[in-house]
């Protein structure tokens, strides 16, 4: 064995950009952690997005990537919002068994102002809308879509109530974005950081994660555990995860394994082999060019400016160039 061999007690360490999957037996929980810094930075990097559309963005990617991750085929998970706020859509995506995209949509002026008045928290810039999820199995198999509403809530709460109307799973989300200072070539670089923990109560009996009735039901009663079972291995699970600070989420120094082992190693906790996220857009001159050879006469028309058709991809901000003439209709 070599220096670099483990010992007794150590652990490898996944990494940026890596999700590592864990359970823990005595707790009837299950979960995936993820610490991204390289895929996030070049996505937001690439936008330049104002600060609170990147912190907004952020959060999003990281959500995709920890809801994303869980795909068990080949296929696409997308998350988007629409709603009324200064930032008015919000799309990303995950691709098996990696590849992550993603943009932000938002009112230059909307958002200046809404600084200015100290309005600028994440649900303040959603607004009111809705979240949807949906998952892309390919063009052969029918898509599933979920509709969560956006009511000024933070997107860790609109995550834990799409899990509790359309899952019926207890789910706990605990998400941090920073931008951080570090020493560059001879200057001060900025670079943006990420961290998720997603956590879910799955106990072999199905009546011991039975949660609440939603307001209005047959059974409606009075909530006391915020929508969650009032088992004790899901409670004492909330309680670990609720003192997780931001900064661990964060820190490459702790890393997913070692804030897993911080939070669990009195129950025991178990990881697994995760996947790597990369920043890929699926875009490409082909696919461009096949969208286009669709377009009526008119269309090919409308799109040709100074003689040639450019097409901007939102997701990677890629420019495609084509001639008209290329396409029926465009002599």
């Amino acid at each position: 064995m070599n220096d670099q061999a483990l010992k007794l007690g150590d652990f490898g360490f996944a990494g940026d950009d890596h999700v590592v999957p864990f359970d823990v037996d005595a707790l009837d929980v299950r979960g995936r952690a993820v610490q991204v810094g390289a895929m996030l930075d070049q996505i937001l990097g690439r936008h330049n997005y104002p600060e609170p559309v990147a912190r907004l963005l952020a959060e999003m990617i990281v959500l995709t990537v920890l809801l994303g991750s869980s795909l068990k085929f080949d296929g696409k998970f997308i998350l988007q919002t629409r709603s009324d706020g200064p930032v008015d859509m919000l799309v990303a995506d995950f691709t098996t068994p990696g590849s992550v995209r993603a943009y932000a949509r938002f009112d230059e002026a909307r958002l200046v102002e809404a600084v200015e008045k100290g309005e600028d928290s994440p649900e303040a810039l959603l607004g009111k809308g809705v979240l949807a999820l949906t998952i892309d199995q390919g063009a052969y198999m029918q898509r599933y879509q979920g509709i969560v509403q956006l009511d000024g809530s933070t997107l860790e709460e609109v995550a834990r109530t799409y899990f509790r109307q359309s899952e019926q799973i207890p789910t706990e989300v605990k998400l941090g974005v920073a931008r951080i200072v570090l020493p560059g070539k001879g200057e001060r670089a900025e670079s943006w950081r990420a961290g998720g923990l997603l956590l879910q109560f799955l106990p072999a009996s199905p009546a011991r994660a039975r949660m609440a009735d939603l307001p209005g039901g047959d059974g409606d009663e009075e909530d006391t555990n915020g929508g969650h079972p009032t088992d004790n291995a899901w409670q004492e699970a909330l309680a670990l995860l609720a003192t997780v600070e931001t900064d661990e989420l964060l820190d490459p120094s702790v890393g997913a394994e070692r804030l897993l082992y911080r939070l669990f190693h009195e129950q025991g906790v178990r990881v697994y082999d995760g996947t790597d996220v990369v920043d890929q857009c699926s875009c490409s001159r082909e696919k461009v060019r096949n969208i286009l050879g669709s377009f009526t006469a008119e269309e090919i028309k409308e799109s040709t400016e100074d003689g040639v058709i450019r097409v901007n991809c939102e997701f990677c901000s890629t420019e495609y160039f084509f001639d008209p003439a290329d396409f029926k209709g465009g002599h």
